[in-house]
Order: structure tokens, then sequence, then C-alpha cells
């Protein structure tokens, strides 16, 4: 793989998961106004996990972000849970965000429809912003290692790796392994990388490793969050549990 430049993500530590949030979701407020003013309009694209509970409630309670022009996706859905499974993310999306923010527009992600239908739904421009977090093994959305960082799908269906699986039981999504789904449809990392603006919330010692080998491990499939070292525009928060 050839990786046309190089970017350093900038990286800020904060004490907790709750100054991270408010740190981060800040930004993002920001960032989303900024989008309003330029063009009318914000496109958003929204991991769904505990990592970002902290940020996107702090998100919500922003003042002054005029949601109505704001358009919300998502990042993966499993396969074969109901929409309104608690476990879904689209379910905890709307509990955990959209539901303090209803002006704004969301398009879930449905993989009945298949891969081909999100990727219609979002388009090719650019996100102005992305909220990310990384998984236990350093995947983004649920692009597992070995991740393919020339996608040409902008969303595929993939089989969720048991290190995947296993961090949905540990984070207490499902009481056991066998019942977390084995397949999800995902955006992939170029749709993700696609964007204006990625801010990344990473808290907690479990992803201290992780953390670690997306800034030092050489940019390339085993370790999928190095490809936000391929975007110029990368804000990573982590607290003192997570900073390697």
């Amino acid at each position: 793989m050839t990786v046309a430049a190089e970017h350093a993500p900038q990286v800020r530590v904060c004490q907790d998961r709750t100054d991270l949030g408010r740190v981060a979701g800040g930004l993002a407020a920001a960032t989303i106004r900024q989008a309003i003013a330029h063009s009318g309009r914000a496109r958003i694209m929204l991991a769904a996990a505990p990592s970002q509970t902290a940020t996107l409630t702090a998100l919500a309670a922003e003042p002054d972000v005029d949601w109505s022009k704001v358009e919300c996706f998502h990042m993966d859905e499993y396969v074969g849970l109901a929409p309104d499974a608690p476990q879904a993310f689209r379910s905890w999306l709307r509990r955990t965000f959209l539901d303090q923010v209803p002006q704004a527009t969301f398009h879930p992600l449905v993989p009945e429809d298949g891969p081909d239908a999100y990727a219609a739904l979002m388009g090719d421009e650019p996100f102005d912003l992305v909220l990310f977090g990384l998984g236990v093994n350093g995947h983004l959305a649920f692009n597992d290692p070995p991740a393919d960082f020339g996608d040409p799908q902008a969303a595929r269906l993939v089989a969720l790796d048991e290190t995947s699986r296993r961090q949905q039981v540990d984070e207490g999504n499902f009481p056991t392994l066998a019942e977390v789904p084995t397949h999800a449809v995902t955006v992939t990392i170029p749709r993700l990388l696609n964007a204006h603006a990625l801010i990344g919330s990473v808290p907690g010692a479990v992803k201290r490793q992780a953390v670690q080998d997306t800034l030092t491990q050489p940019i390339g499939p085993d370790h999928p969050g190095t490809a936000l070292r391929t975007h110029p525009a990368v804000q990573l928060f982590l607290d003192t549990e997570s900073t390697p």
C-alpha cells in the first residue's frame, strides 16, 4: 500500500470521560456551526458506542446549534437485530443523542436494504464532521483488521471478528458472545475519511493499546486506526487511562 502523505493527529489528553466529552463536544458543535454558516447545512457521521456517550451528551447540550439544518448518518449496524432492539446502533443513537436534538434529520442504516442503499443515501459529498471511536482491536466502524484502506465501496457487509464481538459483551451490550451478531453492514474506511474534519473520543484503559498502535504503528491494514494518519484534520481526545 502506498500512502501519499502522513499527518500527525492532534492529540489532547483530558482528565476523565466527562472532561473529554465536554471538550470534544464543544469542538464538534463549533465545527457544525461553521459548516452551517458556510453552506447552510451540516452533514455528520456518528459512531455509536459507550465511548461516545459523554461527547454526544455534551454536543446535544451545546447552545446555538441549528439542528434543523443537520443531517446525521451512522457508521454501522448489526445484521439480524430488530430495529428497536436496545443493542441496535440506531436505537442507541436515538436514546443517547437524537432524542435530545429532535430537529436533526437522521438517516438510519437499515442492513436489510443492503450496503448499496446506504451508499446511495450518503452520496459522494464529504461529511462536514465525523465523530469516531476506536475498537479494542483498532477498528474504525466495523472495519476489523486486516482493513481495506482502498475499498471501492462506500459501505459493505462484513463478518465481525471475535475481538469485536467480545468487546460488545465486555461493554455490557450483550449477555454472552453467542448472542452478539456475527455480521454487520459498515461504512468503509475511505468513505469515513471523505470528510472535512474528524474528531475521535477514545477513553478507557482497554483502548490504550489501540491508541498506541494508531499513533505509532506503520500505516496499514493490520492496524485500521492508522488510516487516520492519512487525513490532515484529525483530532483525537483521550483520557488519562487511554493515554499510552
